[in-house]
């Protein structure tokens, strides 16, 4: 996608009173809650900002969508509100058409912003230097000196107008023409920025992405009136999906009222149909015996498509909305899906408001993997309250929604108090994860298997040794990545359960951000949350706990790991700019990362004692431990 949604700001729209601020993950977003907790609400407002096709249900509309205790004062106001902002990112592909229409420089920016009024038109909050399209502009063309240092001065095309032709002006006139055409191109809109407002309407505009929405509601009916397809403009949601399916194979409904054979539309329909349905038994592993069948009946002078089931087990058929829920949500969803993927020249957004409902727990593991492979090729927006339809792999692309007193409130699992809505995630952590987190009262999260192996090893030598170990009360559990950390953590609160964090140092402010998020909400005090890079001798402000060995040690180590894959490295071929060991390896093997774990692992095999280790690397887990153990 050309350009991606990452953020949404949205406020005073039905159950939402309050501002709310929302991250959108570049592939997958889940929203998690309660029903009636204003998961719907938000899908469709993000749907009214730019859906795909015209739909009168699917535009803002004050009566409908302003909360109604303030409704009466609103619409009798002067005062406007905006509904929402939607923050695109602008992708390599349209930064690079757009320096080649416009020059380089003009145009840096790599977001933009989209917002939705009540009573004013919709705005966009873009911007571009017309100082350097000026530039970029009269760098081939001749002007006199006077008028040369007097384009250099302007700051705004509008400014033009104040220079004067002087003799030696060669291209004015071309010059003028062209500014001329931005002035009068900008002249209908309100933005004072000509060249911004034309990037905007001829290069982005036209490839902001289009929102696609999918609810229960668009399942497809067993029988099917096609008169009504054709009478009602836009018609409920089934009969929306009813047209599609008839678009899908290319056939007009006047057509059918028509005529009176029906053999040329049942083989159309059918192979459309089978086209689905080969398309359905990737992700449908319930029941594959299952085929679809259709017949168009005259009953009492109105003409009807009457869909069927048919198993090929039991030898019977069933109209389509009395067969398997789940079947028909996937059908009716390839059916509705087919609207837009025939559409090579947009991209969309899928909003999909609690999907498989109505599926067994694997069909939902199905339905999760068919998500996975769309989001290859489309952002994907969806609510839930399942906990079979929480990725545990990818907590952080979770965001919690629930109805409280001030309105819905979304917000990222980190921070939800509330055990209801937080349920779906904690049992989506399954059976293996509650193994490891609820073996004792006290547990010390690290982020990896490595750093339960280095502080494992390090503290049997320093109790042997009789000096300050980690005490037996912990028990060291592996979270599986930096990125779990913050979600382990909100999800252990209520359990009685100490937790202590042994981190790397975070690298990325986002992360920075959710741990500080932690404290600020109380989910676990700030004492508790302690970093490698605490405890170095070295005083660097990023550490991992490898750099809590000397270099010296743990390259011996890292070398007898990986003795064969690669050539033994020294110490003097680390580069000392970069700040720790792990990276300044993988600047030399020239790789991204490594298997952090073998090292560990080798150490462990290798039972060494005290005089493997310097009296530096000693003393920084001493100091390590006397810290962790004052937090039992």
């Amino acid at each position: 996608m050309k350009l991606k949604l990452s953020h949404v700001k949205i406020n005073k729209y039905k159950s939402i009173l309050n501002t709310q601020e929302v991250d959108i993950d570049s592939a997958v977003t889940t929203i998690v809650g309660m029903n009636e907790s204003g998961k719907t609400t938000f899908l469709e407002a993000v749907a009214k900002t730019n859906y795909f096709n015209d739909d009168e249900d699917f535009n803002f509309n004050i009566t409908q969508d302003f909360p109604r205790n303030e409704l009466v004062d609103f619409e009798h106001g002067d005062e406007d509100q905006e509904i929402l902002t939607c923050t695109y990112e602008i992708g390599d592909e349209i930064q690079k058409e757009i320096e080649e229409k416009f020059g380089k420089d003009v145009f840096s920016a790599k977001s933009f912003t989209y917002t939705c009024n009540y009573k004013k038109a919709n705005s966009v909050t873009i911007g571009a230097n017309e100082k350097k399209f000026l530039e970029n502009r009269i760098k081939n063309m001749t002007f006199s000196k006077v008028t040369q240092e007097s384009l250099k001065k302007l700051d705004s095309i509008k400014d033009f107008t104040s220079i004067e032709q002087q003799e030696g002006d060669t291209d004015f006139t071309a010059l003028k023409k062209e500014i001329d055409e931005l002035i009068n191109y900008a002249s209908t809109s309100t933005w004072e920025n000509c060249v911004a407002y034309k990037i905007y309407m001829k290069v982005i505009k036209p490839q902001m992405p289009k929102f696609w929405y999918f609810d229960d509601y668009y399942h497809l009916g067993g029988k099917i009136n096609i008169s009504e397809i054709i009478n009602t403009a836009n018609g409920d949601e089934k009969l929306k999906t009813a047209r599609a399916l008839l678009e899908l194979a290319r056939i007009e409904p006047n057509d059918i009222l028509t005529s009176t054979d029906y053999e040329k539309f049942i083989a159309l329909l059918e192979a459309s149909s089978n086209k689905i349905t080969n398309e359905i038994f990737k992700y449908w592993s319930t029941n594959k015996n299952l085929d679809i069948e259709f017949r168009i009946q005259d009953l009492h002078g109105q003409k009807y498509l009457d869909i069927r089931v048919r198993s090929q087990r039991h030898k019977i058929t069933l109209p389509l909305d009395r067969r398997s829920k789940g079947f028909n949500w996937f059908f009716s969803f390839i059916v509705w899906f087919s609207k837009i993927q025939a559409d090579k020249t947009s991209d969309y957004i899928l909003l999909l408001d609690e999907p498989g409902l109505n599926l067994h727990a694997s069909a939902q593991a199905d339905l999760l993997r068919f998500i996975e492979d769309l989001s290859s090729k489309y952002q994907i927006i969806y609510t839930t309250h399942s906990p079979f339809m929480v990725e545990s792999t990818k907590l952080n692309r979770v965001r919690t929604c629930l109805e409280t007193e001030q309105g819905t409130v979304i917000s990222d699992s980190i921070q939800e108090k509330d055990p209801n809505t937080l349920f779906p995630l904690q049992a989506a952590l399954g059976y293996d994860i509650a193994q490891n987190l609820f073996i004792s009262k006290n547990n010390l999260l690290v982020e990896g298997p490595a750093d339960l192996l280095f502080l494992t090893v390090v503290s049997n030598i320093l109790e042997i040794e009789k000096r300050n170990f980690l005490k037996p009360d912990f028990t060291i559990v592996p979270v599986g990545g930096l990125d779990k950390v913050t979600t382990f953590i909100s999800l252990l609160r209520g359990q009685k359960l100490n937790v202590v964090c042994l981190l790397d140092s975070f690298t990325d402010q986002k992360g920075k951000q959710r741990v500080e998020d932690l404290i600020r909400h109380k989910i676990i005090r700030d004492k508790n949350i302690r970093f490698f890079d605490e405890f170095t001798s070295t005083g660097t402000k990023s550490a991992d706990i490898e750099d809590l060995f000397t270099k010296e040690e743990y390259l011996s180590i890292f070398n007898q790991a990986f003795a064969g894959e690669y050539a033994e490295i020294k110490v003097t071929d680390l580069d000392p700019k970069i700040e720790t060991i792990l990276k300044q390896i993988n600047k030399v093997i020239g790789k991204d990362r490594f298997n952090h774990y073998r090292p560990a692992n080798k150490l462990n095999q290798l039972g060494v004692d005290k005089s493997f280790f310097s009296a530096e690397t000693l003393d920084n887990f001493d100091k390590m431990f006397v810290e962790i153990n004052k937090l039992v």
